[in-house]
């Protein structure tokens, strides 16, 4: 059986998703109070979502969701998307991430070129979220389930059905398109984009705000007010959460020590990032590293 991958806070969009030949992987996702959300980012791939426990917001191309246990979620490829908690004490949800080259997105049929690539391109716009009110949510909830199923049990060939199966999928939820995105949002989300790479990027150095107003040309007042609106966080939260994300990251890989973790992520102050560390996850650096020595 595989193992199960918890699709948490530092999930981001250059994490690998599956191997080359086999471009899936299943992610578990449980948001709780200590970690409430799992920050706005994008990827190649696409997500096939059940929400098994509680409900939630998730954030789509910058349009937020209500959803709730039993709905299921359908992102695109390279939409922005986030997840954060709602009234739930603790959300829970399955999640499949594919390539739609799995599916034969990089062939020149007529599977890939009327339909794959243009939903890879963001061409055609696919219903992003199935209730149990939907026309397609018996035979999506079905779908789903044999995905999990043949994904947990691995037998002989379950590749080839898993494939079908997204195809299935991919089919039901075209009998339900929509228009394309507005001018409007898509512009947005590509000045979204290049923010958040850039600071992917160069997160160990000084990062202004004025180089990331200029990144969008905007004025510095405008771009905070921007990213504040579609991040629900200061573009400096962010790039301290990023940064301690990274930190723990380098925790773990072990062979350094706290000033040099600081120092590598951007904290320039070791009284700083001790503060910052506690702060979000509820425990010293020092106390971190303990645990994980055992």
């Amino acid at each position: 059986m595989k193992k199960l991958h918890s699709l948490a806070l530092e999930q981001k969009e250059n994490a690998k998703h599956g191997e080359a030949s086999f471009p899936v992987r299943q992610y578990i996702t449980r948001l709780t109070p200590d970690a409430p959300a799992v920050m706005l980012h994008w990827h190649e791939e696409a997500e096939l979502t059940l929400i098994t426990e509680g409900d939630c917001v998730y954030q789509i191309d910058l349009t937020d969701y209500a959803v709730q246990k039993d709905d299921i979620l359908f992102v695109p490829p390279l939409l922005l998307h986030s997840i954060s908690r709602s009234a739930s004490r603790e959300i829970c949800s399955e999640t499949y991430v594919f390539h739609m080259n799995f599916l034969g997105g990089n062939s020149t049929d007529i599977c890939s070129t009327r339909y794959l690539m243009p939903i890879l391109n963001q061409e055609i716009s696919m219903p992003c979220v199935i209730t149990p009110k939907h026309p397609a949510y018996t035979s999506m909830r079905k779908i789903f389930s044999q995905i999990t199923s043949l994904h947990n049990e691995e037998v002989i060939g379950y590749e080839l059905a898993l494939k079908s199966l997204f195809l299935q999928a991919v089919f039901l939820l075209l009998q339900y398109r929509g228009e394309s995105a507005s001018e409007d949002t898509r512009v947005s989300s590509d000045k979204l984009k290049q923010v958040l790479d850039y600071i992917e990027q160069h997160y160990p150095d000084v990062i202004s705000v004025s180089e990331l107003a200029r990144l969008c040309y905007f004025s510095d007042y405008h771009f905070m007010r921007f990213f504040k609106k579609h991040m629900s966080m200061t573009c400096v939260e962010y790039i301290n959460n990023l940064r301690l994300e990274k930190a723990v990251e380098l925790f773990e890989k072990g062979n350094a020590s706290i000033l040099e973790v600081s120092l590598s992520v951007g904290f320039r102050n070791l009284s700083y990032f001790h503060r910052a560390f506690k702060k979000k996850y509820h425990i010293t650096p020092h106390s971190f590293i303990k645990e994980l020595n055992g």
